[in-house]
């Protein structure tokens, strides 16, 4: 089970996971940005903490969750976070706790760059630019933040198959590959998009989309509400 980017609204994922039916045999896989949006963001870092006594669970790093674990190790908050949703997640930590701090800073701290499963799947927030492979990737930021690995399949003549010499290299290495980070909507879908070998399950939850969890093997997913309604009187990530 693949849940796409999550951008504080813990309502949606107590939807979504509910809607899904999951039970405590099902294998989760987060793929990040837990943080940054609605307003709930503490309560969703609790929740996951929670979630992973009883289930077994996988949890990437976004570029958001990078953003918050440096405020809460530092205290100090970064502006360029605070004007991307940091605002939001500094607000729902609003009872200064220390022991939750520690606690919710040590799930950040234990986060992963990237996942490959027994079936050769690859689960990572954003990308890599190598075309070698994520284990070579010079520069880890990319894991969190590149956009190119997306892009390109997106742009692929669909016609290629994977035992062309035109297929891209860096796609593989992998029988599948599944991210988050760019929001499906910008391609004007509103349900978890697929392009060559790659699965995008980012569906937008941050702003006007929904929260998805999609079944790797089967390939069905579940939604939750249109997030904004169920955080009235709230932007999320929208400017209006």
């Amino acid at each position: 089970m693949v849940i796409g980017d999550i951008h504080g609204a813990f309502r949606a994922l107590a939807q979504v996971l509910e809607r899904a039916e999951v039970t405590q045999q099902d294998t989760l896989i987060f793929l990040g940005d837990y943080v940054d949006g609605w307003s709930q963001s503490r309560q969703v870092i609790a929740h996951l903490l929670n979630l992973s006594e009883s289930h077994n669970c996988i949890f990437m790093r976004g570029n958001h969750d990078t953003w918050c674990e440096g405020w809460l190790r530092r205290r100090d908050a970064d502006l360029t976070w605070l004007l991307h949703g940091g605002s939001s997640s500094v607000d729902s930590y609003d009872v200064y706790d220390e022991e939750v701090w520690q606690r919710h800073l040590g799930f950040f701290e234990r986060l992963k760059d990237y996942h490959v499963d027994e079936k050769n799947r690859l689960f990572i927030h954003a990308g890599y630019t190598s075309m070698h492979g994520p284990a070579r990737e010079m520069y880890s930021t990319n894991f969190s933040w590149d956009r190119t690995l997306w892009e390109m399949a997106v742009a692929m003549d669909p016609g290629i198959k994977k035992d062309s010499v035109l297929y891209p290299k860096r796609l593989k290495h992998f029988a599948e590959i599944y991210l988050g980070h760019t929001p499906t909507m910008d391609y004007k879908s509103e349900v978890p998009m697929n392009a060559a070998n790659v699965w995008n399950i980012d569906t937008g939850a941050a702003f006007r989309g929904k929260l998805s969890l999609l079944d790797a093997d089967t390939k069905e997913y579940w939604q939750s509400d249109v997030v904004k309604t169920l955080y009235p009187g709230e932007k999320g990530r929208n400017k209006d």
